[in-house]
């Protein structure tokens, strides 16, 4: 499943689900089309495409990913960095090899770092076309796309995804396209309910009333008195990066990411 999902609503907004016969980055692209300018996208190294990256680039699309190992590139500038912190190195960069050389006047930023993972440091290399965010920034925005293997593990276990029911391509299609609109659909009712308690809780509440005659909005806000986490009660306005709203969000109140 090629998934692009909106991280402040935790929304999926964009699915492909087909086989693994094609190697991600090929897919970048359908998965990236309608994005607009001023919207921010972070995905794993696997969608890597120079070619994709730098399209995304004219359209003003801002894009953090990580670097493969192999890539090859040659440091045109080194920014500043405070010693001893997290941060080792911070560049402009510019793609070398014969391969590139319809991009020679190309550059991209190179941030490596030390990040937390799995309460353990890891050394990483993060690639951007943004100059003006700090180093720490591009690490964060990085970070943040860790969610997406969150909302995976959700649907998985909470949706029972884990299992199929049928081994045919059509049956595993069928399955999951019904877990992801099942998953909306539950998000719709968190909406109006004004749910404020986890999902797999939502889940379970509505798997309990789903053969009563109740009001589901009015069981949703009566429902416990304890606190929760409110990730569920995401806005569409809030989708978009302070700073980064296109015109046409501002003038609505709506966009998507």
């Amino acid at each position: 499943m090629h998934l692009r999902l909106g991280l402040n609503s935790f929304l999926l907004t964009f699915a492909i689900v087909d086989t693994a016969g094609e190697h991600d980055n090929k897919r970048a692209r359908e998965v990236c089309a309608d994005l607009e300018e001023g919207e921010v996208v972070v995905f794993d190294k696997a969608y890597v495409d120079f070619e994709h990256l730098h399209d995304l680039d004219v359209r003003g699309v801002q894009w953090v990913t990580r670097a493969k190992d192999n890539m090859q590139y040659r440091t045109k500038r080194n920014l500043p960095v405070n010693k001893g912190g997290q941060v080792v190195k911070d560049q402009i960069v510019k793609l070398t090899g014969s391969k590139w050389k319809k991009l020679a006047g190309w550059t991209l930023r190179r941030v490596e770092a030390w990040v937390e993972v799995d309460g353990e440091m890891r050394l990483m290399v993060f690639i951007t076309n943004n100059s003006s965010w700090s180093a720490s920034s591009v690490c964060a925005l990085y970070r943040a796309r860790w969610d997406i293997e969150v909302f995976f593990k959700q649907v998985k276990q909470t949706l029972k995804l884990g299992d199929f029911l049928g081994h045919s391509a059509n049956a595993i299609r069928w399955q999951v396209w019904t877990a992801l609109l099942v998953y909306v659909l539950l998000r719709y009712a968190a909406h109006i309910g004004q749910w404020g308690h986890s999902f797999t809780r939502l889940f379970a509440v509505v798997r309990a009333a789903m053969w009563e005659r109740l009001d589901l909005a009015g069981l949703l806000r009566s429902y416990g008195t304890a606190g929760g986490s409110f990730t569920l009660l995401g806005a569409a306005h809030a989708t978009w990066l302070p700073g980064f709203e296109p015109a046409s969000a501002q003038a609505h109140g709506t966009a998507s990411a």
